[in-house]
C-alpha cells in the first residue's frame, strides 16, 4: 500500500531522515522505533505531504505522491493523527468528529462512521456536546484517533498515541488499535511504547539519527539484543 524508497530530509542544514526505505502492506500495522530526535516524526509528516524530501519518492497504492500537497494525499485515503493531538478546543466533540469527514458528502455514511467511532470509544459519545478543550488528555487522544477514522482513511498514521496517558488509557488506546488492524485497518504507527507496539504490529522498523538501523517481524524485534537493551530494559 506504500512503499517509501530512499527519501531524504532535512531540516534547514540538518539532516533529519538518510535514505530510509521502507513499507507498509494492505491490512498491516507497522510501527517505527527509535528514541527521541531519530527522525520518526519526520518520516510521518513527510509521507502526509506536510515536509519535502529533496530526494527519493513515495508512492501509495501504486501513485506517485512525493510532490502532492496535504490535503490530496488525504483525498487519496491517509489520515494522519498527529502528537499532541491537535483536536479544535473551541468546537464540541461532534463537531470535531464531522470536522473529520470534511471531505466527505456521503451523510449516511458518516453517520454510520459516526455510531462506529463512538461504539470504539463509548466516552466520546457522552461527551458529545463538550468543546474538545474541556476533555481530559486521553479522552482527547480518543477524539484525535476517532476523528482520523471519520475520513473512512485506507491508512491510518498516529505519531506517539499513547504518550502522556495514564496507563489503563494507553491500555485502551492499543486494545483499539488492536480491533481497527483485525477488522483490516492498515496503520503505520510511531510509539515510544516499544513493548506494547511490538505486540500488535506485523513487522516493525527501527530508526537512529535519521537512518534505518534494523528491520523485522514484531516477534523478531523482541528478541533481538539491541531492541531488548535500548527499548526494552533488558
Amino acid at each position: 500500500m506504500l512503499r517509501v524508497q530512499n527519501i531524504s530530509v532535512k531540516y534547514g542544514q540538518i539532516q533529519a531522515v538518510r535514505q530510509l526505505t521502507f513499507d507498509v502492506k494492505l491490512g498491516e500495522i507497522v510501527c517505527i522505533l527509535g528514541a527521541n530526535g531519530a527522525g520518526k516524526t519526520t518520516v510521518l509528516r513527510t509521507i502526509s505531504g506536510l515536509l519535502r524530501i529533496y530526494e527519493g519518492m513515495i508512492e501509495f497504492n501504486g501513485k506517485n505522491i512525493t510532490r502532492l500537497p496535504s490535503h490530496e494525499i488525504v483525498k487519496l485515503g491517509i489520515a494522519h493523527v498527529p502528537e499532541g493531538r491537535h483536536i479544535f478546543p473551541d468546537l464540541s466533540v461532534r463537531e470535531n468528529l464531522q470536522m473529520g469527514a470534511y471531505l466527505r458528502n456521503d451523510s449516511q455514511g458518516i453517520q454510520e462512521d459516526l455510531e462506529y467511532v463512538t461504539s470504539l470509544f463509548p466516552i466520546l459519545q457522552k461527551r458529545y456536546p463538550q468543546m474538545g478543550g474541556t476533555l481530559s488528555g486521553g479522552e482527547q487522544q480518543m477524539l484525535a484517533i476517532a476523528r482520523g477514522l471519520m475520513g473512512h482513511p485506507k491508512l491510518l498514521i498516529l505519531d506517539e498515541p499513547s504518550l502522556g496517558l495514564a496507563p489503563i488509557l494507553v491500555d485502551t488506546i492499543f486494545k483499539t488499535l488492536q480491533t481497527l488492524g483485525q477488522k483490516g485497518m492498515t496503520i503505520l504507527l510511531v510509539e515510544q511504547n516499544t513493548h506494547q507496539s511490538l505486540a500488535i504490529a506485523s513487522r516493525g522498523y527501527v530508526l537512529e539519527t535519521g537512518k534505518l538501523i534494523l528491520s523485522g517481524t514484531a516477534s523478531e524485534l523482541l528478541s533481538n539484543p539491541l531492541v531488548q537493551k535500548a527499548y526494552l530494559g533488558g
